[in-house]
């Protein structure tokens, strides 16, 4: 057994240790949240190397989301390990964990109807595999494919350069693996496109999710359904 597969089953077991826990149906459900938004929830899943674009690419995706009138949220590795993630590192057990609780902030966005987008190095196959079963359908995994090589040139921080030096461990493409993605929904090397155009080839990939056809009338037929008039309790 591999060290990812066994430190992922490690992981596993750990979380489903709780107990005496059962789920709590909420009256208004991820369908009429989302409706009311008049949009089908995604995840974007951004997954490359250190320099690869994942988050120019993420960020511009989401201005032209945002700018056609699209209710969202972007979740970025670094941002993210500042608060929620601030107590993991990067040797593999962590990283595991890392993914598994963007998931599930992601799967929670999706739950309230928003379009999530996600950009993490995610190094490993099997994490990425429990993101998606995490999050469902919902769940568009884009591979930036930029190679190593341009990824190095693009490194303004110098941080390939100090984990080729050892200064930095754990650094995904030089002392720790990436597994490229078996199968990912779309794949981009942003050698090949400008950043316009990579966005337009990742947008005209998504259109036919990005649904606005549903009436507000709907949505408030919907609420009235479910009990949630005036005077509605928790």
């Amino acid at each position: 057994m591999s060290n990812v597969a066994s430190t992922y089953e490690a992981m596993q077991q750990l979380h489903h240790s709780s107990t005496n826990i059962v789920w709590q149906e909420t009256v208004i459900t991820r369908e009429i949240r989302s409706r009311q938004k008049m949009q089908t929830p995604l995840t974007l899943w951004f997954t490359g190397l250190s320099g690869s674009g994942k988050s120019t690419l993420a960020n511009e995706v989401e201005k032209r989301l945002v700018n056609s009138g699209y209710h969202t949220m972007l979740l970025d590795g670094d941002n993210v390990r500042h608060g929620l993630n601030k107590n993991l590192g990067f040797q593999e057990s962590d990283r595991v964990e890392n993914i598994r609780r963007i998931a599930e902030v992601a799967k929670l966005m999706n739950d309230a109807g928003l379009i999530t987008l996600a950009s993490f190095i995610s190094p490993y196959e099997r994490d990425r595999t429990n993101a998606r079963e995490i999050i469902g359908k919902e769940y568009i995994e884009i591979y930036v494919s930029t190679p190593l090589v341009e990824c190095e040139k693009r490194d303004v921080k110098g941080l390939y350069k100090r984990a080729r030096t050892g200064e930095i461990p754990h650094f995904t493409g030089i002392s720790s693996p990436y597994e490229l993605p078996i199968n990912p929904d779309i794949e981009i090397n942003t050698c090949h496109y400008s950043l316009q155009e990579a966005t337009d080839h990742i947008m005209t990939k998504i259109v036919g999710y990005l649904t606005r056809d549903v009436e507000q009338e709907s949505v408030m037929k919907m609420i009235g359904e479910v009990g949630m008039i005036e005077g509605g309790t928790y």
